[in-house]
């Protein structure tokens, strides 16, 4: 093994776990992988973790990933993570959470999302400043949510963050986050002005005022009076250690990087801050780009990590963003090729050069520089392993919905969890079409049907959306990458397969996420564009299936009973008749002929 084989390392901090991948630097040679648990509590509706646990899953994870590595401590030079998108994060003035994040999937915040989409000209007008509709998953959502029901906690908030931008923070000590998680929290727009915006100049030079928490104490001592002021940002104290001094080299932040003024002139809106009642003093602000050098470790961060104070922290950004960087997605990629990743959410995305203006979709930015146009739905593989259990059956022993009952087949919408696209946050579990022959297996296989409707029907709105029709050939034949868990269970691919009609490529890799990462540390130790890194890395590569004919039949069956169920499953009556309450894995079950009276 090389003495000086140069090791970075890539977090994947999600809503189950931490993973830390340890990559070599030049060749993305896959050396280890730490694993650490997180802990997800709440009920109806409630989805909440405690970002200190994050923090102790990551410590946790790097140190295993560098030990089973079998590299020295030294060998690492850079570190970057990404992190599940959209939770809300609140900090004290001393920097720690004041109350557990409200999760991504946390519906309680459904009727203040309804009620932002309402004003600023409606649904079109978010889209025009955001790319984005308020839904219950977006942070503008759960911070409404927060003023509502907590207000002694939101007053006493003096800093709020992305799951990220948090562990981010723990790093290197600096407030800071990228375009990509940015744009979802509803609160960021690619308008001019605003806190937050690069403009090739000094990051935050005039505009950040004396500090994020308007001049107070963080920690045990001052926040780096004058924000960066073209010197080294945060200069001041954090918890008596040395708070990110001299991160930036000295130099204008982003200088000699990749993402230079990423994402237009993106930039917090402050008409949306002004509505939410959010100060922009207590958000992180923005670099260009994921793979921006931030700084090095804080001496707290390198001690409780093993490593050296020297390792380069990189922006970060969303998990979503940094899977598409490791597939190769992106301006120094491929672009407007579709992904689906099966893991608690099912998501749709492609790389474009435009932001469709869909309100079924977000409109995210891209970590460098493109925009990253997505269709998320809150049940995936957890609800359809939910369903294996209730049966009793292992998760691959599904038959297809309609085989073998001597009925019209079995229809399951495994929306456990209420839905997001298409936005139902009231729903709960669904199955119809039941008969005294129907096998348990064609219900569990129903359950996979539905929830790969469900999400392959958003990919079909993102196609429609970004000018492509997903029926012409030139756009059907392009291969549909799928990633996630769910993408290594025979069950979830051939269901895919089966409903989309497409060629699929399963990348080999299993950690896209965290090798994503990987790349932006590299990106930031190196300024090369991680996209680039990853092309050449070849993360994306993997097993190619052929097109099978679409299953029309089973398609046209589940999109009847979605159409037939929705006016219900808007309703809270579904709620009641589960008894248990949104996000209790309720399942409701509904005969054809109530669905049809409504």
């Amino acid at each position: 093994m090389p003495t000086r084989r140069s090791v970075v390392i890539g977090v994947d901090s999600s809503t189950q776990s931490t993973k830390a991948a340890a990559v070599d630097a030049d060749t993305g040679e896959l050396l280890a992988v730490g694993r650490a648990p997180h802990t997800v509590t709440g009920s109806a509706g409630a989805r909440e973790s405690d970002p200190e646990d994050w923090w102790t899953a990551l410590v946790t994870a790097v140190r295993a990933a560098v030990r089973d590595a079998g590299v020295p401590a030294e060998a690492v030079t850079g570190i970057a993570v990404a992190g599940q998108q959209h939770g809300l994060v609140t900090l004290g003035a001393d920097g720690r959470p004041l109350r557990p994040a409200l999760l991504w999937n946390d519906t309680r915040s459904a009727p203040q999302a309804a009620a932002l989409a309402a004003r600023l000209g409606g649904p079109a007008g978010w889209l025009a400043r955001t790319g984005s509709v308020p839904v219950a998953s977006m942070t503008a959502a759960k911070w409404q949510w927060l003023r509502e029901h907590e207000p002694r906690h939101a007053e006493a908030v003096a800093g709020v963050r992305l799951p990220h931008d948090h562990l981010t923070e723990r790093l290197t000590g600096i407030a800071v986050t990228d375009p990509g998680d940015a744009s979802g929290t509803c609160w960021y727009g690619t308008g001019a002005g605003g806190r937050g915006a690069y403009d090739g100049g000094a990051y935050g030079s005039g505009a950040r005022g004396t500090g994020a928490y308007d001049g107070g104490a963080y920690g045990s001592g001052a926040r780096g009076t004058g924000a960066y002021d073209g010197g080294a940002y945060g200069s001041g104290t954090y918890d008596g250690g040395t708070h990110g001094s001299g991160s930036y080299d000295g130099g204008a932040y982003g200088s000699g990087t990749h993402g230079s003024g990423a994402y237009g002139s993106g930039a917090y809106d402050p008409e949306i801050l002004d509505l939410i009642g959010l100060d922009p003093a207590l958000l992180p602000a923005v670099a260009p780009g994921g793979a921006t050098r931030v700084g090095t470790l804080t001496a707290a961060a390198a001690e409780a990590l093993g490593l050296p104070r020297t390792v380069v922290v990189a922006a970060g950004t969303g998990d979503n963003m940094a899977a598409a960087v490791g597939l190769g997605l992106g301006g120094a990629g491929l672009l407007d090729h579709p992904v689906v990743s099966l893991g608690t959410s099912g998501t749709v995305f492609a790389a474009t050069r435009a932001r469709p203006a869909d309100p079924g979709l977000a409109g995210f930015a891209a970590t460098d520089g493109t925009y990253l146009p997505l269709g998320c739905t809150l049940n995936c593989t957890l609800a359809v392993d939910r369903f294996a259990t209730l049966l009793g059956l292992d998760r691959e022993d599904a038959a297809p919905g309609g085989s073998g009952d001597g009925g019209g087949g079995v229809v399951v919408l495994p929306y456990l969890d209420g839905e997001r696209t298409p936005d139902l946050p009231h729903a709960a579990g669904l199955v119809t079409g039941l008969r005294h022959a129907t096998d348990p297996r064609s219900i569990l296989g129903a359950a996979y049907e539905g929830a790969a409707f469900t999400v392959l029907r958003a990919l079909d709105q993102l196609f429609a959306a970004c000018g492509l029709d997903p029926a012409a050939p030139d756009v059907r034949d392009r291969p549909l990458r799928l990633i996630g868990g769910g993408a290594r269970g025979r069950a979830w691919t051939e269901t895919v397969r089966r409903l989309s009609g497409r060629p699929l490529v399963v990348p080999a890799a299993e950690e896209l996420v965290a090798l994503g990462a990987a790349a932006l540390a590299a990106g930031a130790v190196t300024g090369t564009d991680p996209v680039a890194l990853t092309t050449a890395w070849g993360t994306g590569a993997g097993e190619v299936l052929p097109a099978v004919g679409r299953d029309e039949e089973t398609w046209n069956r589940i999109a009847g009973v979605l159409s037939a169920a929705t006016p219900t499953l808007l309703s809270s009556t579904v709620e009641e008749v589960g008894q248990g309450g949104r996000g209790e894995a309720d399942v409701v079950e509904v005969d054809a002929a109530s669905l049809a009276d409504g």
